[in-house]
């Protein structure tokens, strides 16, 4: 990943914590990396366990940051999730999967209002079968 990527994922991530934030979540985790690979942001809101995945763009070149989210993507995400359920001890709590998407306005955007930003809540659910 070069440095200009990593940069913008590190500005949309911020830009989405403090979306997050204005709507009533409240931020457990950031970058929770495990061998199994990374959650952006873990979550939570209205009683539930949030695992967050945050997608940047700063152009619509490769489609919108929803786009990325793919199948296998999904199931990574489920095997990450249930390993920090399992670390918790919080099997049993409801949980669920939100994906942040984040269009940069200008290559520098630093406020919410430079950026567009949607939530899709409950986006996908848990892999259960993942392989």
């Amino acid at each position: 990943m070069t440095l200009h990527k990593k940069a913008l994922g590190a500005r949309g991530e911020e830009l989405a914590v403090r979306y997050l934030k204005n709507r009533g979540y409240r931020i457990l985790e950031r970058n929770y990396r495990v061998k199994l690979g990374e959650i952006d942001i873990i979550a939570e809101q209205g009683g539930d366990l949030v695992f967050i995945e945050v997608k940047t763009r700063s152009d619509s070149l490769f489609g919108s940051p929803f786009d990325s989210v793919t199948v296998t993507k999904q199931k990574q995400l489920a095997k990450v999730a249930l390993e920090y359920m399992g670390q918790c001890g919080c099997h049993n709590r409801p949980a669920r999967f939100d994906v942040v998407g984040v269009q940069l306005k200008a290559a520098n955007a630093a406020q919410l209002q430079d950026a567009k930003i949607e939530l899709m809540q409950n986006a996908f659910d848990l892999c259960y079968g993942i392989e």
